[in-house]
């Protein structure tokens, strides 16, 4: 579809879901939507049933953090139209305490994804039968795919061979950080390296 089509088709839906859609882009041939998520049931059974749309196929929900932003989430779902042979993308902001609804009555595959994306970044959905991490461990604190979760973890775990079971332990780096000086190998280190003194000439 091109843009002038995936324009149309996005002033359609944000003139039908007033108060629930509050703009559209398009970018690289591909229609985004601004959505309140408060309001994402509404806009993805519109989005389903409504026989201009046709959006049977839903494909995907996950999140992308901005932690310097007052709502640091944007919660983002991909959805597929066979019928129009096109895709669309919701866009809705949320922060650590937002409840967004649940999408799974509209459509049941978006079990998991919610659950994952509860798990990695936090975002809370509400109307979910079944709201438990998925990928990471019981009692694991904070969600790793925001921002600020740190690069090595708050805890190591290991299976112990000698107590037979799982052990958590805090993190502790048991090699410091390597320092690289990043020079091309074409241009040689400007200082000497070990070995260097084989070949030097002889007196």
């Amino acid at each position: 579809m091109d843009d002038g089509k995936l324009d149309a088709l996005g002033q359609t839906i944000v003139s039908a879901l007033k108060g629930a859609a509050s703009g559209h882009s398009i970018a690289f041939n591909q229609l985004t939507i601004t959505v309140d998520a408060g309001k994402i049931v509404d806009v993805v059974t519109f989005l389903r049933d409504d026989p201009n749309c046709r959006f049977v196929n839903f494909t995907d929900v996950t999140a992308v953090d901005y932690p310097g932003r007052e709502k640091r989430f944007d919660v983002v779902y991909h959805l597929l139209s066979p019928t129009l042979n096109a895709r669309v993308r919701l866009r809705a902001e949320a922060d650590e305490t937002t409840q967004v609804p649940s999408i799974i009555d509209v459509f049941p595959g978006a079990d998991w994804f919610e659950r994952e994306c509860y798990d990695l970044y936090g975002v809370i959905f509400t109307g979910h039968p079944d709201m438990r991490r998925l990928l990471t461990d019981y009692g694991f604190d904070g969600h790793p795919l925001r921002k600020d979760f740190p690069l090595t973890g708050f805890v190591e775990v290991r299976y112990d061979d000698q107590e037979k079971r799982v052990i958590y332990e805090p993190v502790r780096l048991n090699q410091e950080f390597r320092k690289f000086d990043f020079l091309s190998p074409w241009e040689g280190a400007d200082y000497p390296l070990p070995g260097d003194e084989k070949a030097e000439p002889k007196a």
